[in-house]
């Protein structure tokens, strides 16, 4: 047995000789189908002081479509002090109404648009910093806590989780570090080329690029790429086991969401880091060494020697514990955002999100620090 085609939704308004308006409905008002725009409804009850009433004899099927457009016919004419005959409407439709009407709208149901001028503004991102700024506090401290737990052997954590972090953390990163840096290291030695040949200098490309690789831009370019790979990453599946109530399960049967989920993955991380940065310093070096050997006119024995010459243990050492730093804030900042994860889907990626921002924003200031303490201590 086949449905019966329905009919189009059809509204009129007609003005009676009594000074009143009636609304009359026909067809089926279905929320698959087409309804009229009640806009024109709501255009003539502006101002009227008669009555309204329905004719609903033509009427067909309907749904919540009709209640949505009946509802806001009702609101306006509440609002414009018109009093309305509902007794032509269909039962079930009049107790929907009324079901609807009859818990009255919170005030703040619906979002307002405020608008703050600029000292306001900057006034709220102050305070918005500052809070984030004692949550990073406090979460330290725990994390602190944590690691005398791990030291001494009091952390609830699975080992084997531990070297899965290492190995996410340290070998299979590798490939795109090994990459970006001996792009790096390529980029500094054409332009050491170009700007020192012109004084007959040339041959200085290999302090250049190895100096500024080894000291500078191995540890803190590691870093960044760690915070957009790891970091992430970390926010991501802590997030996510958020919204999975896993953190909570995890505090119900007594253990330390600290312990369990933040302390290893900063652990892995501060020491895959050393390794990951003397790793992409040797392939920014050959990076550098490619070009300089193609654009000057050096053998590789030269090149390595001056090389050699140029690298100081102070430099490496400068170098691999700056990245033990921004290693741990990277780390820091993923969990961190993680476990403050909201309970939805789109609140983790916005976690995802300020881990990567909080975690480069928190490299670039202790680069700046660690560069201005080298300085005054001449390393």
């Amino acid at each position: 047995m086949t449905e019966a085609p329905s009919k189009p939704a059809t509204l009129d308004i007609v003005t009676t000789d009594l000074d009143g308006i009636v609304i009359r409905l026909g067809g089926d008002w279905l929320l698959g189908g087409k309804l009229p725009a009640a806009d024109a409804a709501l255009a003539a009850l502006q101002g009227h002081r008669g009555g309204l009433a329905f004719d609903t004899d033509d009427l067909g099927n309907w749904d919540t479509g009709l209640i949505t457009f009946l509802l806001a016919v009702h609101r306006s004419a509440v609002g414009n002090n018109i009093e309305t005959d509902e007794s032509a409407l269909p039962e079930g439709a009049r107790r929907l109404i009324a079901l609807s009407l009859a818990v009255a709208e919170r005030s703040d149901a619906q979002r307002q648009d405020v608008k703050h001028g600029i000292l306001a503004r900057i006034g709220n991102q102050a305070i918005d910093a500052w809070q984030a700024t004692l949550e990073l506090v406090s979460f330290t401290g725990e994390l602190v806590l944590s690691l005398g737990r791990f030291a001494t052997g009091r952390a609830t954590y699975l080992r084997q989780s531990l070297f899965v972090y290492i190995q996410e953390a340290g070998a299979e990163a590798l490939p795109i570090v090994a990459l970006i840096s001996l792009l790096i290291g390529m980029i500094f030695a054409f332009v050491g080329v170009m700007q020192l040949q012109l004084f007959g200098a040339g041959i200085f490309t290999a302090d250049l690029v190895a100096v500024a690789m080894i000291r500078e831009i191995s540890a803190i370019m590691t870093a960044i790429i760690i915070a957009g790979r790891t970091g992430a990453a970390y926010a991501a599946e802590i997030g996510t086991m958020k919204v999975n109530e896993e953190i909570d399960a995890l505090t119900t049967l007594g253990i330390n969401p600290i312990d369990f989920l933040v302390t290893p993955r900063v652990i892995a991380l501060v020491l895959m880091m050393p390794l990951l940065t003397m790793f992409g310093s040797l392939s920014g070096i050959i990076g550098g060494m490619v070009v300089g050997l193609s654009m000057l006119d050096v053998s590789f024995q030269q090149y390595l020697e001056q090389t050699i010459a140029s690298v100081r243990l102070n430099f490496l050492f400068g170098g691999l514990f700056k990245s033990i730093v921004y290693g741990a804030l990277v780390a820091l900042a993923g969990t961190m955002q993680g476990i403050a994860c909201g309970s939805s889907a789109m609140a983790v990626g916005v976690a995802t999100t300020k881990a990567v921002v909080m975690g480069i924003i928190l490299i670039v200031v202790s680069a700046s620090v660690l560069t201005i303490i080298y300085i005054n201590l001449g390393i």
